[in-house]
């Protein structure tokens, strides 16, 4: 019997994006870039939501808890990888890359699950606007925020827990840029059938069903903006659920391909990840900021505000 294969893994090499020297060097110029760029925007989104009155409604609210999702589902992965990007030794430990895998999980599901949230919103405001008010209500409102955070955190476990009860032999080099569950899976030293079933409908549960909400809840605002007899009502519905689709675009078309398909090539893996992982999160909230009037309102308004202290 092979002894080195029945070794148990206590950590895992990230091979990364590029293994040329100068190519790295770029990445991790364009990375931190991104990453700055993800930093900042989501923390003024953020701010601009809770100290302007004037965006503290429920989709405001649901779009600062998306901001800050975005964030740490960034921050999970970027910061290590700048880090291998500048060392010669691209390693993380067994735990480290659980921990990565439960708060990857767990942030990206989030994500999903507040999009389709907003989508809800939206219905109501644009379909049903006399009675919007009357059912979302703040107490309304943090229930759906804790419904998401708690339903990212039950798929994250679920899905990490059947991940990491499989053994891992021999083989510690991942083909990726961080500790993705597909790139994992495939280093197990085990029958991986079951695990993927459980996460395909944990895709179903986390992924599908918020898009099913999304698309309902288009279909009825698109019929709603149709019917509306000035040009300008139309317009304004649909100034605020373009910013919301794009996003959703962007997010579930890559999210589905890596999780939901069979498996690609890995190049075009590690490129789709790098799309929604590191791209999106960046994107966010310059999309809503840049489409949306009353964010770019309120932050001439802080632009604009007369200082404190004057020499």
């Amino acid at each position: 019997m092979n002894q080195t294969n029945q070794t148990w893994v206590t950590e895992f090499f990230l091979l990364g994006l590029s293994d040329d020297p100068q190519t790295q060097r770029l990445l991790f110029i364009l990375f931190l870039a991104v990453y700055l760029g993800t930093l900042l925007g989501n923390l003024l989104l953020t701010s601009l939501v809770v100290f302007d009155s004037q965006l503290h409604t429920p989709m405001y609210f649901f779009l600062c808890n998306l901001s800050l999702s975005d964030f740490c589902f960034s921050t999970t992965t970027v910061p290590q990888t700048l880090i291998h990007m500048l060392s010669s030794k691209k390693s993380i430990s067994f735990t480290g890359c659980a921990a990565q895998v439960l708060l990857f999980l767990f942030f990206g599901s989030t994500v999903c699950v507040l999009l389709g949230v907003m989508s809800y919103d939206r219905y109501l405001a644009i379909c049903d606007p006399m009675h919007y008010s009357l059912v979302m209500t703040w107490k309304v409102c943090g229930l759906f925020a804790i419904g998401c955070w708690s339903s990212g955190l039950v798929a994250s476990a679920v899905d990490s827990t059947f991940i990491f009860s499989l053994p891992y032999h021999g083989d510690n080099q991942i083909p990726h840029f961080f500790c993705e569950a597909p790139s994992l899976l495939a280093l197990a030293s085990a029958d991986i059938h079951r695990t993927e079933m459980v996460i395909f409908f944990v895709g179903v549960v986390i992924i599908v069903t918020p898009l099913l909400l999304i698309l309902i809840s288009y279909m009825f605002i698109i019929v709603s903006v149709v019917r509306m007899k000035t040009v300008s009502g139309r317009l304004k519905a649909f100034s605020t659920c373009g910013s919301h689709l794009i996003v959703v675009i962007l997010f579930y078309g890559s999210a589905i391909t890596t999780y939901m398909t069979p498996k690609s090539s890995q190049e075009l893996g590690k490129m789709i990840s790098v799309l929604y992982s590191v791209i999106n999160p960046m994107l966010n909230p310059l999309i809503y900021s840049l489409r949306n009037k009353d964010v770019k309102k309120a932050f001439r308004n802080v632009a604009n505000r007369t200082p404190l202290c004057r020499t």
